[in-house]
């Protein structure tokens, strides 16, 4: 499948998948959106991908947030409906991916691109990178997830400071709030996502896909992840992933993983 907006690459059951609006350092617009959508669809019955990776193609930016001129004249209803449908075709579809998803942060990660990062289940961040929820500044807030997923990860304080001040914050700060997993220099960002995605394709399709629908149900309002984390662990053991896995295991061989 040929996208607009996207440029997709494939080595060694990874697959890359660059947001190419250079111009408009990278503003998701709703094309872009939907390409994505698409996008992530193609890559989750595709067997043959194992580990995905989010990025944003030149230097200077990751996802500097959404297309503000596609949505200034919107009313309420309408604003509402842009942002059930980012939920649901782009943010939430990246965080309930079956499999793990890398993001990859180059530059500025704002409004919406920080957004879509903290959907990844991992981020790697260049040294360069700026992070941040300016959306108060322009008289509404984050309605891309940004007022959980930042809550979740750095602290409802530090979410609130970050969201009220609508300031950026570097990488490193970043990393010592909990916002990234990883910084490492910039012309380093996509070897160390790539180091990564290879440490995790050796492991069970099917394990990893549980893991991240047990790490995820701790989240959801109303759900229960002890018992998520049964039911998932359980059906791990009706699966041809798990026989091959205590097989190799007890026959101390590699393991040779279908995802089945």
């Amino acid at each position: 499948m040929s996208y607009a907006n996207l440029l997709i690459t494939d080595a060694d059951g990874v697959r890359t998948i660059t947001i190419n609006r250079p111009d408009q350092l990278n503003a998701l617009n709703r094309a872009t959106i939907d390409e994505l959508d698409r996008a992530l669809n193609e890559a989750d019955t595709d067997r043959g991908v194992r580990v995905l990776i989010i990025t944003g193609s030149g230097p200077k930016a990751f996802v500097a947030g959404a297309d503000i001129k596609e949505f200034a004249h919107f009313s309420v209803a309408e604003g509402q409906a842009l942002s059930a449908d980012g939920h649901r075709k782009l943010f939430d579809h990246v965080e309930r991916l079956n499999k793990p998803v890398i993001a990859a942060v180059n530059g500025f990660a704002l409004g919406g691109g920080l957004e879509l990062a903290m959907s990844c289940h991992v981020r790697v961040a260049s040294d360069n990178a700026k992070l941040g929820l300016p959306e108060v500044g322009l008289g509404v807030i984050p309605g891309y997830g940004g007022t959980q997923r930042l809550a979740r990860l750095v602290g409802k304080g530090k979410a609130m400071e970050m969201i009220f001040t609508a300031g950026m914050i570097k990488a490193d700060e970043a990393l010592q709030w909990g916002l990234v997993n990883h910084v490492v220099p910039q012309d380093q960002l996509l070897a160390k996502c790539n180091e990564l995605a290879a440490a995790i394709v050796k492991n069970s399709p099917t394990a990893l896909g549980a893991a991240i629908r047990a790490v995820n149900a701790g989240y959801e309002p109303g759900a229960n992840g002890l018992q998520r984390e049964i039911e998932e662990f359980g059906g791990c053991f009706g699966t041809a992933d798990f026989k091959e896995g205590t097989s190799a295991f007890m026959e101390k061989r590699k393991a040779n993983f279908t995802g089945a």
